[in-house]
This record gives structure tokens, C-alpha cells and sequence, in this order.
């Protein structure tokens, strides 16, 4: 497994292990996952060449000889209030992928061991259990994201 800075050239790539993972993690959730435009890679396609090309975030993909299994992606917290100065936005494994430590190294390779926090669906055990292994807590704020109902923000 190779972790990577991710290029503008790793959009499609980004955009289908994004709509994949969400189907794997999140289908349960969602009565018909096939029609629900939160799963279509098209859409994200074009948001990954803009974060890309915009350096909106600092990203980092996991690639095994297969291609791309994973991506993480960090940045300055947006938020006036924010309660760390940086944000997990996104990490995202293929299902394959998971349990190998790329999740980890993807972690590493765009945070190391600063201070940050990061969302997490409420209903999403195996992500709680990894982001506490890497020294994650629940602070206790609440939201919701799109079609996952209740979120969780984490904090370190």
C-alpha cells in the first residue's frame, strides 16, 4: 500500500472510492440507495477536480496495485467558533481496504498527531472504534449530515 499526496489526475479515482464507500457504510441507512443522488459518482467527479485544483483541502489517497482504495482529506476549520484549528473532513476506505492501516496512515499522512476534529455518523461503530484507537473523543455536539441522520463530532 502506498500513501500519497493526491493529484488533480486522481479526481475519478477519488470520486468513485467516495460514492463506493458511502454505498458500503452508509447503504444500510438508506431505504434505495440505487436512486438516491448522495451515492452517484457523477456529481462528486467534478467537487474533487474543483477541492483538487483548489487546494481546498490537504489530501492524501491510499493506493495498492489495484489503484486507489482510500483518500483522506484535512483543512483549516472553517468555523468562527471551531473547537480545534484543524478539521478531518473526509477518510474514506473501499471495504477491501479497511483493517490493512491505511486508514491510520491516511490519518498520519494529513494530521499526524495535531489537535483536530472530525464528524461521524452516530450509527457508525467501526469509525468510532478507529478514531478512538487514534485518540478521538466525543465532545458531545450533535448534527446531521444529508441522508446519515445524526453525526457526532469527535475531537482530539
Amino acid at each position: 500500500m502506498v500513501i500519497r499526496p493526491a493529484r488533480l489526475e486522481d479526481a475519478v479515482s477519488i470520486a468513485h472510492v467516495h460514492a463506493t464507500s458511502w454505498r458500503e457504510t452508509y447503504g444500510r441507512l438508506i431505504d434505495d440507495p440505487d436512486t438516491n443522488p448522495w451515492f452517484d459518482v457523477d456529481p462528486r467527479i467534478g467537487m474533487w477536480r474543483t477541492y483538487l485544483e483548489d487546494g481546498v483541502f490537504s489530501t492524501a489517497v491510499a493506493e495498492d496495485p489495484t489503484g486507489v482504495v482510500g483518500f483522506a482529506a484535512a483543512r483549516r476549520t472553517v468555523e468562527p467558533e471551531a473547537v480545534r484549528p484543524e478539521e478531518l473532513a473526509m477518510l474514506y476506505l473501499l471495504e477491501r481496504a479497511q483493517g490493512t492501516g491505511a486508514g491510520r496512515a491516511l490519518l498520519d499522512r494529513v494530521l499526524g498527531g495535531r489537535p483536530a476534529s472530525l464528524w461521524v455518523a452516530a450509527d457508525n461503530p467501526r469509525a468510532h472504534s478507529f478514531y478512538r484507537r487514534n485518540g478521538f473523543t466525543a465532545d458531545g455536539a450533535t448534527s446531521s449530515f444529508g441522508p446519515l441522520g445524526t453525526t457526532v463530532r469527535l475531537v482530539r
